[in-house]
């Protein structure tokens, strides 16, 4: 994929990550102290949690766009983009929605994001190592 378009999914990314994370410390407290008064405070630290999530990996898309424009394309580099963004819909997504609706499954599936997380920046390592320069010149660890 081109680096602009994962520059651009991690832009939306993040623009979106900022606006959980805000609708968590504004709007959602008095909504989760009326609904789930027992561990609303949980509650809040888990949306917190994946909006942090989300912006951290909303920036390694970026990172992954900015390496792609300079690089050669590549497929490893590709499904590490693939994996972040996975894994924001996997751990941010289940966990804003376990947040509001209090489903046993959304909050299983969260690990997956994680490990979706956890290969993504693996990969993202490798092909950054691998990468080549997209004008042919050696790299300087050659």
């Amino acid at each position: 994929m081109n680096g602009r378009i994962w520059i651009l999914c991690g832009c939306l990314s993040a623009a979106l990550a900022v606006g959980m994370g805000a609708f968590g410390a504004h709007g959602l407290e008095n909504w989760l102290a009326e609904n789930f008064p027992e561990d609303a405070a949980k509650r809040i630290a888990n949306w917190k949690t994946a909006a942090d999530y989300q912006i951290y990996h909303s920036l390694g898309l970026i990172a992954i766009g900015l390496v792609a424009n300079f690089t050669k394309p590549s497929k490893l580099l590709g499904l590490a983009g693939l994996l972040l963004m996975l894994g924001v819909a996997l751990f941010s997504g289940m966990l804003y929605g376990w947040v509001v609706m209090d489903s046993r499954t959304l909050v299983m599936i969260v690990p997956l994001g994680g490990l979706s997380f956890i290969v993504g920046w693996v990969l993202f390592g490798v092909a950054a190592l691998k990468g080549q320069p997209a004008n042919g010149q050696q790299t300087s660890n050659e």
